[in-house]
């Protein structure tokens, strides 16, 4: 993150994963569902559960947990299911991302937020936009059109397809 990326406040959504704060600016997040049937798309990598029926529209949905190399965790009253747009080369993709709870919409001040630690060269956090400092705890803060791959969202728009194919023979 260079010093340009954030001069303003910001709203974020704010949720957890395992022990750990992570947040997304507001204006990426379409609306927080509650955990509703996920429907299984074969042959797709694990942190993708599957699709889910959003008033008529087939999303895919990520498990954030396994995105992010986190063990798979049972789902509990506050797990939750994110609706977010992210774009990349300037296509859209609509995407539920699946996390333990969501927290609150926090607003931030330039002043705190840090840059994204350095970790080397080997492990990539280009994702992390930054840490943000509230009291004594971290936020680390998402650039969500960064956590998933080119190839991952088409293959997020690929399963979506599938999924509304697979739901037209169902219908019959």
């Amino acid at each position: 993150m260079n010093s340009e990326t954030i001069t303003e406040m910001a709203q974020y959504l704010t949720f957890t994963l395992d022990d750990e704060v992570f947040a997304v600016n507001i204006a990426k997040v379409h609306e927080v569902l509650d955990f509703t049937r996920i429907t299984k798309v074969p042959k797709t990598p694990d942190y993708l559960r599957g699709v889910i029926n959003l008033r008529g529209s087939v999303v895919p949905v990520a498990d954030m947990r396994l995105k992010f190399g986190l063990p798979k965790a049972e789902k509990t009253v506050n797990t939750c299911i994110v609706i977010m747009e992210l774009s990349l080369d300037g296509d859209n993709t609509v995407l539920g991302a699946l996390v333990d709870s969501v927290q609150e919409v926090l607003d931030l001040e330039p002043g705190q937020i840090e840059p994204a630690p350095r970790i080397g060269t080997r492990l990539k956090t280009e994702f992390i936009q930054g840490m943000g400092k509230r009291d004594d705890q971290f936020i680390i803060i998402l650039d969500i059109d960064k956590v998933f791959s080119a190839e991952e969202l088409s293959l997020t728009q690929g399963v979506a397809h599938q999924g509304q194919c697979e739901e037209a023979v169902a219908a019959t």
